[in-house]
């Protein structure tokens, strides 16, 4: 068997960096054994991740330097920033058409698309698998033109979400036309990032379970890496995002072979 192709060194630190982040601590041979480099490679990586300020080196390997915001409950998110979005949800539902099977993320930036899905009173049979219930309750307002399916799972009051377990029961027998992705973060290096860990594992599966794979993140999340990987960059297929992106980090995620739609943001913000 010839051996894997090796990564760029930059994908394969923030993949480093999110299995660090993720078990809280782990050996160079760990990482030597998981991502099929040598332990001299791993440590430089480490050490590069050290200078960088994302991990902290330990005798035999390394942790997590803590430096992840506090997670803000829904409700003191909503209503105003709903709206201050509906700029980034309108271009997501621009994006579904008559017929599609659509999966929708949990969040604030989904909200507004849930909220311009119910605008675009063209569309018509639309069906939607949603573990957020304020998306549900957002796209109640469409039917019949649009079908809402919650996955179920145990409740998550702090989004008013639906995690594990149980949480991802329902998608693994979805094909979707197209998932809508929210996030705490998007880099080229860290990819897409969230702050908490049982909302990514369903965000991970919603990335497998559809076709296309859409992320919609305002422009101040771009260049910021949270807690754990959703995925890499490379594993979606367009990012909508806003004016107040930092253009340097655009062109990057572009060049890694992603569509990026840059909206105008509200002059408001």
């Amino acid at each position: 068997m010839s051996p894997r192709e090796p990564l760029p060194a930059e994908v394969r630190q923030g993949r480093i960096r999110s299995y660090v982040n993720e078990h809280e601590f782990v050996r160079v041979s760990d990482i030597s054994e998981r991502f099929g480099i040598s332990e001299v490679t791993a440590r430089a990586d480490l050490s590069a991740l050290e200078d960088r300020g994302y991990v902290r080196r330990v005798h035999g390997g390394a942790v997590p330097r803590q430096v992840h915001r506090a997670e803000r409950p829904f409700d003191l998110t909503e209503d105003r920033p709903v709206a201050d979005l509906a700029h980034l949800g309108a271009a997501g539902a621009a994006k579904v058409r008559p017929g599609d099977a659509v999966l929708i993320d949990v969040g604030t930036t989904t909200t507004a698309l849930a909220r311009a899905l119910v605008a675009r009173s063209e569309l018509s049979e639309v069906s939607v698998f949603t573990n957020g219930l304020t998306i549900a309750l957002e796209l109640e307002a469409a039917f019949p033109r649009v079908t809402v399916v919650v996955t179920g799972g145990t409740l998550r009051p702090m989004q008013h979400s639906l995690v594990n377990p149980l949480g991802e029961t329902i998608l693994e027998g979805i094909n979707a036309s197209i998932a809508f992705i929210g996030c705490n973060g998007v880099d080229p290096i860290g990819g897409i990032t969230n702050i908490n860990l049982p909302e990514a594992e369903i965000k991970r599966r919603f990335v497998a379970a559809a076709r296309k794979r859409v992320v919609l993140a305002d422009g101040r999340k771009l260049g910021v890496v949270e807690l754990v990987q959703v995925c890499a960059i490379d594993d979606v297929d367009e990012l909508i995002t806003d004016s107040r992106a930092d253009p340097d980090v655009v062109d990057r995620i572009r060049d890694l072979g992603v569509e990026v739609t840059v909206v105008e943001a509200p002059q408001t913000q």
